[in-house]
């Protein structure tokens, strides 16, 4: 290799493995200029198309510094956003750690407890885990902190965008400032992702509180223009079909909106003799590691997936990737549409399939956003008190007995990057010692007698997630777990039908419920041929004002992607757009419509909940929002709602929304806060993302 690869910066031993144990005659650009910052200690954000190279881009360099610089014990930690990805990787650090004789290890909910604590006694060089699962060591008495985090020194975070966005990023933020306080040092920090629409905010963000340089490895994309085209097929039945008949011979990824539509596909492309995988976050583990290694080992076929798939697990090269109907963002069919273009000589492809109207035009407006160069930016929602109230008590579990002045001293960092004020930190502070979920014996802190009561069952294991899930059943055929689902699916057992056996669809089959333990939450099945039914429940994401946006110009024929529809969906959005005539091309439009007044104005669901939230609280207009328009009832004129819209849309009010607000329901830890940071946060969440 030739020094001005940056190749030499290595050490020899690591070199040696590289071209003689992995068989590499030269390292990708992304890799080569991770080099330098990585090895002078610098906090880099690298950014890769789907399977680019990331994972070596960023341990080659940290492996050289294990070697040169004599790192010993637990010195980085890798996280993921899923467990599925961990296994995956596990394999493939297994091997480039132990090229030079260290070792990798994993740890989640799913690894068995004998391991555990041959980590707890002798850690490996590399961890890989979840932030949960991380959190979970911390406050374990079994897990000694100071020993196993000591000689960290580094860590790396996969998928970055994936927690950048939600919640689980302020948590990953506050578990990483204790880590920093165990290893006493400010921790490297590494992200990794495929796609983002804000890498300078998604440096800062993730190196938040550090005083290190901050990084950009961005090499650029493949220069090759992707196959990219959309087709109108009507239903899911005529997408199997499709499938069925196109691009045999090659190996296919499908994407779904939903594990129910997964489901439901895998069976349809069954049914036509074609060999089908499916995957989705309700499989087991077991049966996810089966079908990967199936679909792996295999040769032509279709593995279908919902978004799991989406992130960097490798199944291998694929010819083909297919949606059904259309992500929610660019990002994701960007992600998607990188698993395909792997090889010299291919192209990254994607075929969108919609099967309704309305995913035809959202298919329409989301390509009209790829073609126009927007990805949507990565950003946390603001005021997020519950996620600090969350880490206040982990952190008084963590270090039992901790004296209060500590306490504050040790969350100010994740105050300070989420600007939560000292006035509302003192606020939440003293609510939770008032309600008892903290109590405070001298200058020392406790969790206090609610807080044993709400969050104390299973070892705190509740307080360690900070999304909410819904009650979900195992499903088990004999000894072997297929997976879970949600407690509806079984809807006759509960009274709503009597007759017949209860039938659900799971893995792409088709099972009879046996028996059912309600207390262990498992129902025992076996296989049935015989139409079934299963339920997840769970919303979408909200529609982003650039999408909803993109929907006007794909209603009114204004998309320069055009080139991308099939006849059969350029002619299909044609007599769609026979309905909507009445839009204007630019800005607004108010029409009546039946026994309603509409508003068009394509602001997005969160853009029309303020909308709604303000007409509501000025004029007391009842009226329904959506994300494309508002609806109100023709006990209205034209003229009085257009006199309150030309109104409120100039207005700065932000109507305070009430604790019982729907959105409440995403905040895991709203139990733990003050009526009113409860009701900032949620403000935040619904006005001002």
């Amino acid at each position: 290799m030739s020094e001005e690869s940056g190749f030499d910066r290595l050490h020899p031993d690591l070199c040696y493995h590289i071209v003689n144990t992995l068989g590499w005659s030269s390292l990708r650009p992304v890799q080569q200029q991770s080099i330098p910052p990585i090895l002078a200690g610098e906090d880099t954000v690298i950014l890769a198309p789907t399977a680019g190279g990331k994972t070596e881009a960023s341990f080659f360099p940290l492996i050289s510094r294990v070697l040169s610089e004599g790192w010993e014990g637990l010195s980085i930690i890798y996280l993921s956003p899923i467990k599925a990805l961990l296994n995956n990787q596990h394999q493939r650090l297994e091997r480039l750690f132990g090229m030079v004789g260290h070792r990798a290890g994993v740890w989640h909910g799913d690894i068995a407890q004998s391991e555990k604590k041959r980590i707890r006694q002798n850690p490996p060089t590399v961890l890989l885990t979840t932030p949960e699962s991380l959190e979970a060591m911390l406050i374990s008495i079994r897990t000694p902190s100071e020993s196993m985090f000591g000689n960290l020194r580094v860590v790396v975070i996969d998928e970055v965008h994936a927690f950048a966005g939600d919640d689980r990023g302020w948590h990953l933020l506050g578990v990483l400032e204790r880590l920093s306080a165990w290893a006493g040092r400010e921790l490297q920090r590494i992200g990794l992702s495929a796609t983002v629409g804000n890498r300078a905010e998604i440096a800062d963000w993730i190196a938040a509180g550090n005083t290190a340089t901050r990084t950009t490895v961005d090499p650029g994309g493949s220069t090759a223009t992707p196959e990219v085209s959309l087709d109108y097929v009507g239903s899911l039945t005529n997408a199997a079909k499709v499938i069925s008949m196109l691009h045999k011979g090659e190996r296919r990824l499908v994407f779904c909106e939903s594990r129910l539509q997964a489901e439901l596909l895998t069976r349809a492309l069954r049914s036509r003799q074609v060999e089908t995988h499916i995957i989705h976050g309700s499989l087991s583990a077991d049966e996810r590691q089966r079908t990967e290694r199936s679909f792996i080992e295999g040769g032509a076929g279709v593995i279908v997936a919902t978004s799991a798939l989406e992130l960097g697990i490798d199944i291998g090269d694929l010819d083909r990737v297919l949606n059904i109907d259309a992500p929610g963002t660019v990002a994701s069919f960007l992600q998607r549409m990188g698993r395909t273009g792997r090889r010299d000589g291919t192209t990254p492809n994607m075929l969108f399939l919609a099967t309704k109207d309305d995913a035809l035009v959202k298919s329409a407006a989301l390509l009209e956003l790829w073609k126009r160069g927007h990805i949507e930016p990565a950003i946390a929602p603001r005021k997020p008190f519950h996620i600090l109230a969350q880490q206040i008590m982990a952190l008084v579990l963590e270090r039992p007995g901790i004296p209060l002045s500590e306490l504050k001293h040790r969350v100010s960092p994740f105050m300070s990057a989420a600007e939560i004020s000292g006035t509302e930190g003192e606020a939440l502070l003293l609510h939770l010692f008032t309600r008892g979920y903290l109590f405070v014996d001298g200058v020392r802190v406790g969790i206090g007698i609610t807080g044993e009561k709400d969050l104390g069952q299973k070892h705190y294991l509740e307080l360690v997630s900070v999304f909410t899930t819904p009650p979900l059943f195992k499903v088990m055929h004999n000894r072997r777990e297929i997976g879970l689902v949600h407690q509806s699916s079984f809807g006759s057992v509960s009274g709503k039908d009597k007759s017949g056996p209860v039938v659900i669809l799971l893995a792409g089959r088709t099972w009879r419920l046996v028996s059912m333990a309600w207390s262990r939450q498992i129902a025992y099945v076996e296989p049935f041929d015989m139409k079934g039914d299963t339920s997840w429940p769970g919303g979408g994401q909200p529609m982003t004002p650039a999408l909803a946006d993109a929907h006007r110009l794909a209603l009114t024929n204004q998309c320069i992607a055009s080139e991308h529809w099939s006849k059969r969906a350029t002619n299909h959005l044609e007599e769609i757009r026979q309905g909507f005539t009445f839009l204007e091309k630019d800005g607004a439009t108010l029409v009546e419509s039946g026994n309603h007044i509409e508003y068009w104005n394509f602001a997005g669901t969160l853009g029309n909940i303020l909308l709604s939230a303000r007409l509501d609280v000025l004029y007391g207009l009842v009226q329904s929002p959506t994300p494309l328009f508002l609806r109100f009832p023709r006990v209205y004129t034209t003229e009085q709602i257009s006199e309150a819209l030309a109104d409120v849309e100039s207005s700065t009010l932000f109507p305070r929304p009430s604790p019982e607000h729907p959105c409440a329901k995403q905040l895991k830890f709203k139990d733990l806060l003050p009526d009113d940071l409860l009701a900032s946060a949620i403000a935040a969440r619904i006005y001002e993302s």
